[in-house]
């Protein structure tokens, strides 16, 4: 009997950590009070719901210091063409500042448990690329984040980047080109796909697993696509609606 209850709690545990994760895609925005995405706010509320992590857009103003924006305009302002004081003059839709990377880790580092899912936007030219990377990973290991950050980008190179600076972080590529095979021969971690990608190859997600790879899917706001996504096997998926995908 005691054996019994022993693989069932191993298998119990074998389950969870099978489950798909949760990551509130540019915080958790869409809390009741809503709040502004990529804020300090969005990012408390992703702590509070204790999803797996948070998800948050890192660019550098014309003076070279890291925000948090997702578009390339913050206001009609272009972010890399524009000094951080003259940007900062504009606050959120919220209220709160114009925040910068450190404010935004700040807040991270107030719950280890939320994983920081740093995205490094691409930029006008690689040497840009590599300075942003550079600067992110720098600030990220002086506030011994290290374990607690991901990272992910668009860019192949930002992506290569990270990890000939950091080998022992955590790599998905996003933007979807590249088979399970071709993002092992890159050296990365894993695969971020927009999930029609993984419904116009829908062996990928099997593959990657069988390879080692990380598997995760953006912006998952359709419970059905949730759930197909779910069935496949996928490690993680990151979405808009955080609170209705958490408990599914």
């Amino acid at each position: 009997m005691k054996n019994f209850i022993l693989g069932l709690a191993v298998l119990s545990t074998v389950l969870m950590k099978a489950q798909t994760q949760i990551i509130a895609h540019r915080g958790y925005f869409q809390a009741q009070p809503p709040t502004t995405e990529n804020s300090l706010a969005s990012l408390a509320n992703a702590q509070k719901l204790k999803v797996y992590g948070s998800e948050f857009d890192v660019r550098m103003t014309k003076d070279g210091i890291l925000v948090i924006n997702h578009d390339e305009h913050h206001g009609t302002m272009e972010i890399s063409e524009t000094s951080f004081k003259d940007l900062e003059a504009l606050k959120l839709s919220n209220g709160e500042k114009f925040p910068t990377l450190k404010d935004y880790l700040k807040q991270g580092k107030k719950d280890p448990s939320v994983k920081l899912i740093v995205e490094i936007k691409p930029a006008k030219t690689p040497e840009i690329e590599s300075e942003i990377t550079r600067k992110t990973i720098k600030m990220i290991k002086d506030m011994k984040l290290e374990s607690q950050s991901e990272y992910i980008s668009f860019s192949l190179h930002i992506c290569k980047e990270i990890k000939k600076l950091e080998p022992g972080s955590k790599v998905q590529y996003l933007n979807g080109e590249l088979s399970p095979e071709q993002i092992r021969k890159e050296g990365l971690d894993g695969m971020d796909y927009h999930y029609s990608v993984f419904q116009k190859n829908p062996a990928w997600i099997a593959e990657a697993k069988a390879l080692g790879l990380i598997t995760n899917s953006w912006t998952v706001n359709d419970i059905a696509v949730y759930e197909e996504l779910k069935k496949q096997g996928i490690g993680f998926v990151t979405t808009n609606i955080p609170e209705q995908l958490k408990n599914k």
